[in-house]
């Protein structure tokens, strides 16, 4: 079976239709890159600082993770691991990564040659696109989506395709038609992200299949970001892409240890696959980071091993803290819709008067003192997605009872406007 690494470059297609340039008037930043200005992110945690608002905005938790990882950080330290690490990552890591793959999917790697640590899975997908589009391809995205996916696209010179992701009444579903329409021979990789930011979707078994499927008609690369792969609720199952049949030879998963063990600023990622895949995102790595986290790297291989009770009451921690939010955000007024993963829940203001998200979220924390994410904002501007979530507001609640209470105390007022 092809992985398309044979395919010659692709000669440019049409740009897509972008924003309006957000970086500094004169600024020598090249072309493709004058519509990333600030993060939506650092906007809004700004705002938090400068109104002293609770911040539900950005998905970091406010603890750290279990106290063996932290730990085992300590004696890797203290025990000399703070010089350059092997390029590909620590043998303890690679093979512990290679384990959790056959423990939790039954997906057999080759730890050698088949894994590869990174910066954070934002340094796995960067380095994945870099190495597989050149300028011109076409890679396919979930919209909303991630916001640094664009960033990378536009860095490797590649096109944008969005298939939209529609709020309905029971959460986020996939777009059938507009994920065929999103395919086309142009089509080098398909950039997946189940369970989802920022929508909280956790993708069906067979919505996964519809996407494989067409992967593999046009012949394209799966690059599937599951960084919240052990963050999913209510009995639901997390069906990684690689699992589907003949889809293991084209697919590169990415994952990390920043959400399943609280330790956002470790930055140790990684992304696995077949080893010709594997091989072409090290060419690139290489000349990104190089290396990452020496005395890391030894500590989060020791907590992939965890046992079973350690991520299933990780999920049903969360679950709890995800429904107490909802219910605070619907005591406010908010319509929510009740997420099936990850750190987030989209509510919808439309029922306390507010129709447009951005704005509200601008006015929240001098309404009630509390900071949330429009959700348009990981869209492109004027697409069916936008359009569809332009209301709507992005809450995190991977935060203390205490700071989530708080969080819905404040939120009551706005019944009173």
């Amino acid at each position: 079976m092809s992985t398309g690494l044979d395919r010659g470059a692709s000669a440019p297609s049409p740009a897509p239709t972008t924003t309006p340039a957000t970086t500094p008037a004169g600024s020598p930043v090249v072309s493709r890159m004058r519509r990333f200005g600030p993060t939506i992110f650092a906007e809004m945690s700004a705002l938090a600082v400068r109104t002293g608002a609770v911040n539900l905005g950005q998905g970091f938790p406010d603890s750290d993770g279990p106290a063996s990882i932290l730990d085992d950080a300590v004696t890797a330290i203290r025990s000399g691991h703070n010089q350059y690490p092997p390029g590909i990552g620590v043998p303890a890591l690679l093979e512990a990564v290679a384990e959790h793959q056959h423990r939790f999917y039954g997906l057999p790697l080759d730890p050698t040659t088949e894994v590869l640590v990174t910066a954070g899975a934002t340094e796995a997908v960067a380095a994945s696109l870099l190495a597989l589009c050149e300028p011109g391809d076409e890679v396919v995205v979930l919209e909303p989506t991630y916001d640094s996916y664009a960033a990378v696209i536009a860095l490797a010179g590649a096109v944008q395709r969005s298939v939209p992701l529609l709020p309905g009444p029971d959460g986020f579903v996939l777009d059938r038609d507009g994920l065929r329409s999103a395919f086309s021979e142009r089509t080098r990789v398909v950039l997946l992200n189940t369970p989802h930011n920022p929508t909280g979707a956790v993708l069906s078994a067979e919505e996964v299949a519809a996407v494989a499927a067409l992967a593999v008609e046009f012949d394209a690369v799966v690059v599937t970001d599951e960084v919240y792969e052990h963050l999913v609720f209510d009995g639901r199952a997390h069906v990684p892409v690689a699992t589907l049949p003949g889809m293991a030879d084209r697919t590169l998963t990415v994952s990390s240890a920043g959400k399943t063990f609280s330790v956002t600023g470790w930055k140790v990622g990684w992304v696995s696959g077949p080893a010709p895949l594997v091989a072409a995102v090290r060419t690139v790595k290489q000349f990104l980071t190089y290396v990452n986290a020496g005395p890391f790297q030894p500590a989060v291989a020791a907590a992939l091993a965890l046992p079973d009770s350690f991520y299933s009451e990780l999920a049903g921690d969360l679950q709890r803290r995800r429904d107490l939010l909802v219910a605070g955000l619907r005591s406010a007024g908010f319509a929510v819709s009740v997420p099936a993963g990850t750190y987030f829940v989209v509510a919808d203001p439309r029922p306390l008067g507010h129709s447009d998200g951005t704005a509200l979220c601008r006015e929240l924390p001098h309404l009630a003192g509390v900071v949330g994410v429009p959700v348009s904002a990981f869209c492109e501007p004027g697409s069916v997605a936008a359009q569809a979530v332009e209301p709507l507001v992005r809450f995190t609640f991977c935060k203390s009872d205490a700071v989530l209470e708080e969080a819905c105390d404040r939120l009551q007022a706005l019944r009173s406007r």
